[in-house]
Order: structure tokens, then sequence, then C-alpha cells
């Protein structure tokens, strides 16, 4: 009798564990998503000893997860930037961003737009052009969210297709 519990099954769990926290991740800022979806991707491949997904699919994938890096950290500056965004409204929603994670989801979604308008009325001391930057910085953000979401389903399906053909 064999057992159910396996050292490869105990990777294969916790591979899964490691993608389906990743995806959370692309929606909860706190959590590094894609980073943890490439690892969880990256165990199972080794548990598997690299025979169905080898250095070709890894390679593509590295490359969407360093995207998806990318799309973090630019998103809600092209959105202020396309209002004319100060450099102090940049500076601000990052600070916003950053401070939001402790105030929980409405810190996560109010952080951004509130730092980027006072950074912003900060610089310029227009009030309608504060509300416009932060307007746009929280647009960018939500559109850089489901870019997030985009990419991270292409990495499961470069990674699916890796794995079963």
């Amino acid at each position: 009798m064999t057992e159910l519990m396996t050292p490869q099954t105990g990777w294969y769990l916790l591979a899964a564990i490691l993608v389906l926290v990743g995806f959370l991740g692309t929606l909860l800022p706190m959590l590094p998503g894609t980073p943890l979806i490439f690892g969880g991707m990256l165990v199972a491949a080794w548990a598997d000893g690299f025979q169905r997904v080898g250095w070709l699919p890894f390679l593509i994938l590295g490359f969407l997860l360093l995207l998806s890096i990318v799309l973090d950290y630019v998103a809600g500056a092209l959105g202020a930037k396309k209002y004319g965004a100060s450099k102090e409204a940049l500076w601000g929603s990052i600070l916003g961003s950053l401070l939001g994670i402790f105030a929980g989801l409405p810190g996560l979604l109010l952080g951004p737009f509130v730092g980027a308008a006072l950074g912003e009325y900060y610089a310029r001391r227009d009030l309608e052009q504060a509300g416009k930057v932060g307007v746009a910085t929280w647009i960018g953000l939500i559109l850089g969210a489901i870019a997030k979401v985009a990419v991270a389903l292409a990495m499961l399906g470069v990674f699916a297709l890796a794995w079963f053909w």
C-alpha cells in the first residue's frame, strides 16, 4: 500500500498554495502576487525534476514576472503623468501607497489617491488639478492591477501548456 502523502505530493501541495496565494496577491497589494506564482511554478517543476517544464517556459515566465513588477511601479505614475502631475504628486502617491498598507483595504484603495492629491496640492496650490491628478493616479493603479491579473493568467497559461503538452 502506497502512502497518500509522499514527499513529491507535499511539494506539489506547497506549489499549489504558493500559486493560489499569488493570485490573491495580484489583487491585494500586501502580497507579492506574481513572485509567489512564479515560486509555486518553480517548486512544481522542481518536484517533477523539470521533466515537463524546462528552461524555455521559465524564460518566458521570468519575462512575465519582470513585466508584472514593472507594471506595479509604473501604472500609477503613468496615470498621474498623463494629467501633468508634479514630482511631489508622484512621491505623494508612493508615500500614500506605503502608508495605506497600514490602514487596511480602505488605505490601500485611498492611499495613492490621497497621497498624489496632497502632493499635487502642495506643489501647485490648485485644488482642481490636485483632484484630477489623484483620480488619474487611482485609475492608473486600477488599470495596473487589471494588467497584473492578465500577466498572472498568462503565466498560468504558459505553465499549463508546458506541463500538459
